[in-house]
């Protein structure tokens, strides 16, 4: 069963497609350059040329798409298959299974948010399962809306698409602010503290919510999220991808180099967390817990189809981004926010607009693309920390992913629930969220 069209339309009637946004955010980005800057057309587009086709920012492209992919594929092992059917155990009831489900998508999106994505909507599916098998009356909304949690704290995790970039030598930002390590901002105490208290209210609210809501009937077909095991005979050296023990030997080779670069690394291990290294990590683990290459493969032909988005519509984004940074539009915008902005402010006012970008740009790392050069030149122009503020967008990023459908659609397509079914619940969590977040902002 695929995701409900009917709430698909019914977002877009009120916003274009995710692709359609980039495409007017490109217009308004050269009209407002065109008004606001001393360049003329053919400069403009010049400047958005060279933006697409930046080589640094087509690594990053390349990052974060084997960042959702080989995440996708990790859930997709026995190994995490059998630690979802140990968790579905403890799912008795609504109130149980939203916590247990919200609690488990929260950590794992800590991890890595495409894994935490899929995982979250493997566990609510096979909560309902086991609901249905013990003849347990649930709420199974709820449950979807629970399994959906942890794309609201992604971006403080270790697969931030902000934090890590910066954190890595080389990234398009470096000539201004530095290397920015992750005890500036996934360490920092702002994010401890925040992390800390969505992990501890997030999942209790859905215990007390689930105690209040009505069950409500549901129905699903069966084995909709099957084996990545190839099936078919292989012949002659093809035999090779049937192999565990060839799939687990590359998978510690991957392991292995990834510890060789940490012992032989003389930066600090704030430093050496990249998305080179996060994605080497999933690599490997890919390799030695799935069944073999031939599994492998298999999964990441599924989880592949998510990173479409990722792969079409980033380079726009780097387009717009050189069309702003090159045309002098991004400096003409920082010394407006810093005549309106105090230290105060300031975060506050980037973890809004964060927010509401997220809307039309439903991407951390192209979010970051955009919004990246303009944070870190009014951060400096005011004095705040740079790590603060790139936190303060992170969690604008996330907190609105609670509303913006694109990344929804996997975990309805997994659930078999519609948008409508889920979306209550996350405004309230959103809600939650935005308390959260803003206190941090304030007491650091």
């Amino acid at each position: 069963m695929k995701p409900d069209e009917k709430w698909v339309s019914k977002f877009s009637n009120v916003l274009p497609s995710p692709f359609s946004i980039a495409v007017i955010l490109t217009f308004l980005a050269f009209l407002l350059a065109f008004i606001f800057t001393e360049n003329d057309s053919f400069t403009l587009i010049n400047y958005w040329r060279s933006g697409f086709w930046n080589n640094g920012l087509l690594v990053f492209l390349v990052q974060m798409m084997l960042m959702l992919v080989l995440g996708h594929a990790l859930a997709l092992t026995p190994t995490f298959s059998k630690i979802t059917n140990i968790i579905v155990l403890r799912c008795n009831s609504t109130a149980s299974a939203a916590y247990w489900v919200s609690l488990s998508a929260i950590v794992i999106s800590l991890l890595n948010w495409g894994l935490g994505l899929i995982f979250g909507a493997i566990l609510a599916r096979k909560a309902g399962g086991y609901a249905k098998q013990k003849q347990l009356k649930i709420n199974y909304p709820l449950i979807g809306a629970a399994g959906y949690s942890g794309l609201m704290v992604w971006h403080g995790g270790f697969s931030g698409s902000a934090p890590l970039k910066v954190a890595e030598s080389g990234h398009f930002l470096e000539n201004s602010i530095g290397i920015i390590g992750l005890n500036q901002t996934l360490f920092s105490p702002l994010n401890l503290l925040v992390t800390s208290l969505v992990i501890l209210i997030i999942p209790t609210f859905f215990f007390v919510i689930g105690k209040k809501v009505k069950p409500k009937a549901y129905s699903f077909e069966s084995n909709h999220e099957g084996s990545s095991e190839i099936k078919e005979e292989k012949l002659g050296a093809e035999k090779m991808d049937g192999y565990q023990w060839f799939s687990v030997m590359m998978g510690l080779f991957l392991l292995f180099a990834v510890l060789n670069e940490s012992i032989q690394s003389e930066v600090s291990i704030y430093n050496l967390i990249t998305p080179n290294f996060i994605n080497l990590i999933l690599f490997g683990l890919c390799l030695c817990l799935h069944q073999n290459t031939g599994s492998f493969l298999n999964a990441v032909n599924k989880a592949i189809v998510g990173s479409s988005g990722i792969l079409i519509q980033f380079p726009i984004y780097f387009g717009i981004m050189g069309v702003m940074n090159s045309s002098g539009l991004i400096s003409d915008f920082s010394t407006f926010l810093v005549s309106v902005s105090n230290e105060t402010s300031f975060p506050l006012l980037t973890f809004v607009s964060a927010g509401v970008v997220n809307i039309f740009i439903p991407s951390g790392g192209g979010q970051w693309a955009v919004q990246g050069s303009l944070i870190a030149e009014t951060s400096q122009q005011l004095g705040i920390p740079i790590g603060k503020s790139i936190m303060a967008m992170a969690y604008g990023d996330q907190l609105t992913n609670m509303l913006q459908p694109f990344w929804a659609l996997p975990l309805l397509g997994i659930t078999q629930l519609k948008g409508k079914e889920i979306l209550p619940y996350s405004f309230l969590i959103m809600l939650i969220g935005t308390a959260i977040f803003t206190i941090g902002l304030l007491v650091f």
